[in-house]
């Protein structure tokens, strides 16, 4: 049996890794090294002064001793680490269309791992609840990769509530060094939503100060609206509470929408406040449309 589920591991995790791959090469193939970029500058070698150079760079040293003036040139220090904060709470199981919200955020950080790799980045994983589940050092290759996807599929937590500011404290006490920081969720936050939030923010504005920190929200459809289906018995997946709601009633279903509408915009307002960037999702919805779209703008912020 053990031979069997590993066999069928080791396949899903090359199914993703072939699709995963394409994406890359067709849809994100400059978008990522456009996007974001190194630490700072290496030293790459000394060269003649040509009229126009930049006059500070000049190496006196290098002039003095031949008594011709020289500049030093320096090339951009490309080699990134890339930390992915996974969310697989209890609701990340949640799905209605044909995958669901952990599936999608597993793709998703395959996605966001071979384009680092392609550009001989680190990629580092935290996959957590709300206590860390497990966290993987940030590495280089295929085989990494490789079990950073297989860990985001079937890693079995042992929580099953939500707390960000779990993740965004740990990843600031073991990464030192600025990183690009992805916390994928799907944002559910336990008890009251907006005092969820508002515990939040400050984490969300130091972990932003400290690294380049981006928030990618997975929903599923039938978070933001209910079918017209009868009654229908809604349970919290990390808590286990149940509700009971007639959905062939308009107005409950418009209270629905609101409130889902309401913690959205409220959601969003938290993220802007606390500077950090942030991409919306749906797992009803092919996510690479949005993700290029994203990108293209922060490049074009960037270059502004």
């Amino acid at each position: 049996m053990e031979a069997q589920i590993t066999r069928e591991i080791l396949k899903k995790v090359r199914q993703v890794e072939v699709r995963t791959r394409r994406l890359v090469n067709d849809s994100l193939a400059g978008d990522y090294h456009s996007v974001f970029k190194g630490s700072g500058m290496n030293f790459d070698e000394v060269r003649e002064y040509v009229a126009g150079d930049e006059i500070r760079a000049i190496d006196w040293n290098v002039t003095a001793r031949t008594g011709i003036p020289h500049i030093k040139k320096f090339t951009e220090e490309r080699e990134l680490t890339i930390l992915l904060l996974i969310d697989i709470s209890g609701s990340g199981q949640f799905g209605s269309t044909s995958s669901s919200k952990r599936e999608m955020m597993a793709e998703l950080g395959a996605v966001l791992a071979f384009s680092a790799i392609r550009n001989n980045d680190k990629v580092g994983l935290i996959l957590f609840t709300d206590f860390i589940e497990l966290s993987i050092p940030p590495q280089k290759g295929r085989s990494h990769i490789l079990r950073v996807i297989r860990e985001i599929l079937y890693f079995k937590p042992q929580g099953k509530k939500t707390d960000l500011n779990v993740p965004l404290d740990f990843a600031g006490r073991v990464c030192k060094r600025r990183s690009v920081v992805f916390l994928i969720s799907d944002f559910c936050l336990p008890g009251d939503f907006q005092a969820g939030l508002d515990q939040l923010q400050p984490k969300l504005r130091t972990g932003n100060r400290r690294h380049d920190l981006i928030g990618i929200i997975v929903s599923d459809p039938r978070e933001h609206a209910l079918p017209d289906v009868g009654w229908l018995t809604i349970e919290d997946a990390e808590n286990g509470r149940q509700v009971e709601l007639n959905t062939s009633d308009p107005a409950i279903r418009a209270r629905y929408a609101e409130t889902a509408a309401q913690r959205q915009k409220n959601l969003l307002k938290t993220t802007r406040a606390a500077g950090v960037d942030v991409l919306n999702l749906s797992t009803g919805e092919p996510y690479i449309p949005a993700l290029t779209g994203f990108f293209g703008a922060r490049r074009r912020r960037i270059r502004r």
